[in-house]
């Protein structure tokens, strides 16, 4: 596959300087990113990125959080932003390897600062979605009416999250499959992550987390099971 590659414009080479300024790259001039990345400096820019992606997560976590009340308003923010950070983590080793057999020369740096790319443009587009899920979370008690709605945000996210990442690679990899094949590697651990970590959106339990464990799939439909056999009601998640 063979693209411009960044900084092939005198606009794409401006340096990324602060918080405001990657928040503005990553959602008007991803090319930008990907050229800043390759640059001396480049760990400024990273750092940038997660800052934003777990401040992000942490604001939405606070509207997951509002559901319920109690505990989860500071237990959502931390698990949602763990979660993100560690999933983030256990997959960039496979995102890694995946890049390279696809003829990528890029750096484990790079790849790194590729997904923390990836991480912050998912979680500024969930603070987009925060006002919408806040309205319903204040007017209804069904979870796993607002389970599906945060799992819709979440889906939305992510899939412009992915664009992202496929277009930072456009241009290191010749083929994309290994880079497509990582996408639904890292999807299916986030959702499990989320399992691991539950509840997030219902009320807290004893313990921090949970002390069985379950695929997500399972969880999903146990959570559909009780809504069914029970009237709307801020059960755990």
């Amino acid at each position: 596959m063979t693209t411009r590659p960044p900084g092939a414009s005198a606009a794409e080479q401006v340096p990324i300087r602060g918080l405001i300024a990657a928040i503005e790259a990553v959602l008007r001039e991803p090319r930008r990113v990907m050229f800043a990345l390759r640059q001396p400096g480049a760990g400024a820019v990273v750092a940038a990125l997660l800052v934003i992606a777990v401040f992000s997560a942490a604001i939405y976590g606070l509207v997951v959080g509002s559901f319920s009340g109690g505990t989860q308003w500071w237990a959502a923010p931390v698990k949602i932003s763990a979660g993100l950070l560690v999933s983030a983590l256990i997959c960039l080793p496979s995102l890694f390897i995946f890049a390279t057999l696809g003829g990528a020369t890029a750096r484990l740096a790079e790849v790194f600062g590729i997904l923390a790319g990836k991480l912050a443009l998912t979680t500024i587009l969930l603070i987009g979605f925060a006002p919408v899920a806040w309205v319903f979370s204040q007017s209804t008690e069904s979870l796993a009416w607002m389970g599906a709605l945060h799992l819709a945000f979440w889906a939305i996210a992510a899939f412009f999250g992915a664009r992202f990442l496929h277009a930072a690679f456009a241009h290191l990899v010749k083929s994309g499959l290994g880079i497509k094949v990582w996408t639904i590697i890292y999807l299916l651990v986030a959702l499990q992550m989320t399992t691991a970590l539950r509840p997030i959106l219902g009320e807290a339990e004893a313990t921090f987390l949970p002390k069985d464990k379950k695929f997500f799939l399972a969880h999903w439909g146990d959570v559909m099971d009780q809504a069914a056999k029970a009237k709307p009601t801020k059960r755990s998640e």
